[in-house]
This record gives structure tokens, sequence and C-alpha cells, in this order.
């Protein structure tokens, strides 16, 4: 394998940062510090990316950010947090919706291959952790929203998923619901698969059996949350409660509910998650988690400026950010009905 500069770091015993400044001489270090760097460079046989060395001195002062869908307002916010911090350190910003298909967010690569942009900004993305990494470790700057990447050059921002679920699940088992719907997202999602863990951890831990006939998919949208709960209901399946993945896919609940005449939350509890603007304003106000969606943008783009114009790859990159469920009206009673009696 290929030496990095983190390698030759450890071996003089100096940081990332000292070695940027040795190989591209953009500040005085001693001469005893410089020694030491070209030894573990010569004994390493580390050979910096000329190519990105070269073009990262053609700065566009562009950022691209690619997103899995424009429409949902969960990336929305996470945009304007990008958005805002970039202006404020003279960037402009390229938004590029993937339309929940992971070719589109390989394509929008080229973006920063062909230096379109100087630092790309994915997320959510659904493209394999390999692709990532082979584009890093040639010199390019990528960042990660929504999902743990672990190199050492690819900063990330998430919330934890299969902990605010659990706390979700546990919110309705407190309030007498044991059969409990999930909806999910698109199926590439990590954000669904781990909110679905976090499901299932709770039921786990409250003995409750797991029922696989209960959870659907949603595709994270308002119609496929409405095709999902109309399923359900021609199923005819005993359920009181239902955890969307998402706010979109709870305002399908909404409303497959006014269609078929089941009142919430006194016949089926509803819980979502982003807590979308008019997610307080439909009726009943709907039960939702709260993550900080434009806290992860801004603090995001961020580290990846300051890791652009330094060069430098700090240990901490690595950010977990707590997300809190709000109880409104559409989950705060005791179970009082099936859904499926109505």
């Amino acid at each position: 394998m290929d030496a990095k500069i983190i390698d030759v770091a450890k071996k003089a015993g100096v940081s990332p940062a000292t070695v940027s400044r040795v190989l591209n001489q953009t500040s005085t270090v001693s001469g005893k510090t410089k020694k030491k760097v070209m030894t573990a460079i010569d004994e390493l046989g580390y050979h910096p990316n000329a190519a990105a060395k070269n073009l990262r001195s053609q700065k566009t002062k562009m950022i691209g950010v690619i997103v899995p869908d424009i429409n949902t307002s969960y990336f929305t916010e996470i945009i304007k947090g990008i958005e805002n911090m970039a202006y404020a350190s003279n960037y402009n910003v390229i938004i590029c919706d993937a339309e929940n298909q992971t070719e589109k967010e390989i394509e929008y690569l080229n973006l920063i291959m062909n230096r379109t942009v100087d630092g790309l900004i994915m997320v959510a993305p659904t493209t394999a952790d390999e692709q990532l990494f082979q584009i890093a470790d040639k010199g390019y700057f990528i960042a990660v929203i929504g999902r743990h990447v672990e190199h050492e050059r690819i900063p990330c921002i998430y919330t934890d998923n299969v902990k605010f679920s659990r706390t979700v699940v546990e919110h309705l088992l407190g309030n007498g619901h044991q059969d409990i719907v999930f909806l999910s997202g698109y199926p590439t999602a990590i954000d669904s698969y781990e909110r679905l863990e976090g499901y299932l951890k709770a039921l786990r831990d409250h003995h409750i059996p797991f029922r696989p006939e209960l959870v659907e998919n949603g595709n994270f949208n308002e119609v496929g949350g409405y095709e999902a709960m109309m399923r359900l209901f021609e199923k005819k399946l005993k359920f009181t409660a239902v955890y969307s993945a998402n706010d979109e896919m709870a305002l399908g609940v909404y409303r497959a509910c006014a269609e078929v005449g089941l009142a919430i939350p006194t016949q089926l509890a509803v819980v979502g998650v982003d807590n979308n603007r008019i997610s307080k304003y439909i009726t009943p106000t709907l039960s939702t988690v709260n993550q900080p969606k434009y806290t992860m943008g801004a603090l995001l783009v961020e580290k990846l400026i300051d890791q652009m114009n330094d060069d430098t790859y700090p240990e901490k990159r690595v950010f977990v950010l707590d997300s809190e469920l709000i109880i409104r009206s559409s989950s705060n009673v005791p179970r009082r009905e099936d859904a499926s009696e109505k």
C-alpha cells in the first residue's frame, strides 16, 4: 500500500500539518524537524500527488454539495447552513440533486476530479466508501454529512439515528402502544437502516415481539407514506402507532388516516423525524425528532474549508450531534383503540 502523509507524520513524530509545510515550503520549519520529515519520506517511499498539489493551487472558490433529493426540507436546511457559512468564508456553492440515484452521485463526483469545485460535500450519500477513499487518497477534498466514514482525510458529521429511534419507540411504549408500525425510507438510505435498528432494539429491550409485517417502505416522501399506510390498512393488521422515519412520510400517514376516517392520536399515534416547519402547523401537531440540520451543514463546511486552506487533516474529523424528541399532539395520549378496529 502506498504511504500517505499521515504515515510520514507518524514516522517522523510530527503532525501532518508539519509534513505539509515541509513539502510545500509554506512556513519556516527547523532544520532538525525538516531532516526528520525528509528521512521518513525517503524510508517510506512517500510520493506526494503532484497533480493534485498543482491543481490545489488553482482554486475555484467553489464547493459542490450533492444531496439525494432537493425537494426534501431536511436537506434544504442542511444546504442553508452550508451556504451561509461558505458565503461568510468567500466561497460559492453548487447544489447537485442526485434524485436518490447512486449513479448520479458518482457522476457528480467528477466535479471535484475536473476541478469545477475545490471541495465536495456529500449529504447522506449511497456511494460506497471505497470510491470515496480512492478520491480522497488522490489529494481531493471530500466531506460527508449523515454517515460515518472511516478515513483520516474525510471529515464527517451525523446524528445518532439508533439512539433517537429507541427514544421514539420508548415514548410510544410508555403510552401503552406495543403494535408499532415502522415506515422506512428508500432502500439505499443508511438513515433508514439505522432508524430501523433503533426501532428493533427498543422492542427487544422491552421484550416486545417483532412483527415484520409492520415494517413498510415509504421512500421518504409523502406519496410513499400514504401508499404504505393504505397497504397496511388493506391487510387489516393490528397496530396502534406509527413511527415514520421522516416527517414527509408522516404527512402521507395523515392523509391516509383522513381517507379511512381514523383519528390521530386517539386511534393512531404518529411520530416523525426531522421537525419540518409544517410539523407544528398541521392538525394535530406532529410529534417529531429535531435534528440540528443547519448546524450540521455549517459546521462541516467550516471544517472542510479549513482543511482545504491549510492542507492539513486534524485528528478531530468525526462529529456526532444530539437530537431531541419533540412531543406534540399526535402522540401525547395513551393508547385507546387499535387502528385495525376502526
